[in-house]
């Protein structure tokens, strides 16, 4: 099986083929929050699939059937430079692909995210004195997409260079560097890469004015691979997970924040108009780097596919509501529903079902539901259908809104449509008391459906 096949199975943690090669592969990671409405840069981090992690500021080589790790710079955690997490809890923060939650809203993402550091991050984040959870920056090592929509570059490492690699981190002080403009989270994924191939990426002086950014990290090493088709490399998206937490925004560069924010654009062109001139020029010859321009899209069964088309988005969503019509979920008081599930999703409270995956208990009445809310368990109950069917449904009209659609994989819209059919068709007749169930389902917590 060739290179991009096996990295790409492997690195979703199927482990169902021998990994001949090892990969680096540059996170290109959309902004969020203030960082999306006023720069627009973005963050950038390194999954390393041959180097794994005694701790997560010690690194050494994987044995067979680990995952990587994913190592990235940010400012105040713990007074390190940098910091190694585990592939899986740095993208969802939790430990199984198959935890992996199918609706995630900030409370859902804090409490899986403070259950993370409780078990594996106390030495580097602490409980407040008190045992509540702190704040800063170390959210961001955990559940990055919740977030945002991260683009993945990937090439090739040899064992030699992991090992070189693992002892010149190992041997150097981890103390914190962080400085916004020489030595930000870029800077540290710009030098690990001159690592493996010296010159594969770095900073464009008229382009970002001297500062690195992660787009331009991602544009070189591009750049580089094209130049070396020797060298296997493959990229790819991996999709933010849909739920009510805020869409990431467009990743840029210093002078396209300049150029496609009003805010900056319009005293630019009218006060400055040779640095308005220059910032165009500087654009088209160095910027026109559009990311996820004809990328695959990572599905939830670790497979590469399309995104969806316009054309897929209008079929797909013609299919959904037929499915839910016909299912008599949709009726004249449909709103009223809507907003129901809606209050109810807002006021349940997170926990893990006795597997350890995640589930929301869910007040209904006197009466506290528990439901799955992962592919493993959400079709654990037949008491919980009806949230669990509403939450699919959400998510499926997350996927299916236009914005998203363009990073969304066609086969994880099919497969949520067969899976809401299945929660569909396990709905209780109206003899059976749902009460009832409710309660004995809260008493075996789901323990049935594994």
């Amino acid at each position: 099986m060739g290179f991009r096949i096996a990295t790409t199975i492997v690195f979703f943690c199927l482990c169902t083929v021998v990994r001949v090669q090892a990969a680096a592969t540059l996170f290109l990671e959309e902004p969020y929050s203030y960082d999306g409405t006023f720069a627009g840069t973005g963050h950038a981090a390194v999954y390393l699939s041959g180097v794994c992690a005694t701790s997560s500021v010690v690194l050494r080589p994987c044995l067979s059937g680990e995952r990587g790790i994913v190592l990235s710079r940010y400012r105040g955690i713990g007074g390190y430079d940098w910091i190694a997490i585990p592939l899986i809890p740095y993208l969802y923060a939790v430990e199984r692909p198959e935890d992996i939650p199918l609706f995630a809203d900030k409370s859902l993402v804090a409490f899986l995210r403070d259950t993370y550091r409780r078990n594996h991050l106390e030495t580097i984040v602490p409980d407040l004195p008190d045992g509540d959870t702190p704040g800063g920056a170390w959210y961001q090592l955990i559940g990055a997409s919740y977030l945002r929509t991260i683009y993945a570059f990937e090439i090739e490492t040899l064992k030699g260079q992991d090992d070189n690699l693992i002892r010149s981190l190992n041997g150097t002080s981890n103390h914190q560097r962080w400085k916004l403009v020489t030595a930000n989270c870029a800077d540290f994924i710009r030098q690990i890469f001159s690592f493996y191939y010296p010159q594969s990426v770095h900073r464009s002086i008229i382009g970002d004015l001297g500062v690195t950014t992660p787009k331009q990290l991602a544009r070189t090493l591009s750049k580089y691979t094209r130049r070396h088709p020797d060298l296997q490399a493959s990229r790819f998206v991996i999709p933010q997970v849909p739920g009510t937490i805020p869409r990431s925004k467009r990743v840029r560069g210093v002078f396209e924040v300049l150029l496609t924010s009003k805010k900056y654009m319009l005293p630019i062109f009218l006060f400055h108009p040779y640095a308005s001139a220059i910032a165009v020029a500087v654009y088209v010859e160095h910027w026109h780097f559009n990311p996820a321009k004809s990328t695959p899209i990572m599905d939830s069964n670790d497979k590469l596919g399309n995104a969806l088309t316009s054309t897929d988005r209008r079929v797909l969503q013609g299919q959904l509501e037929e499915l839910v019509k016909a299912s008599g979920a949709q009726d004249a008081d449909a709103g009223a529903g809507g907003r129901h599930w809606a209050s109810l999703r807002a006021d349940a409270v997170p926990t893990l079902d006795e597997f350890g995956g995640p589930a929301l208990w869910v007040p209904v009445g006197t009466e506290a539901l528990s439901v799955g809310i992962t592919r493993s368990n959400i079709l654990s109950s037949l008491a919980g259908f009806r949230f669990a069917a509403e939450l699919v449904e959400a998510r499926l009209r997350e996927e299916l809104t236009s914005p998203v659609a363009k990073k969304t994989a066609r086969s994880d819209v099919e497969i949520d449509l067969a899976l809401l059919q299945q929660l569909l068709a396990s709905k209780p007749r109206p003899s059976e008391n749902t009460t009832a169930l409710a309660t004995q389902s809260s008493a075996y917590f789901f323990g049935a459906a594994r």
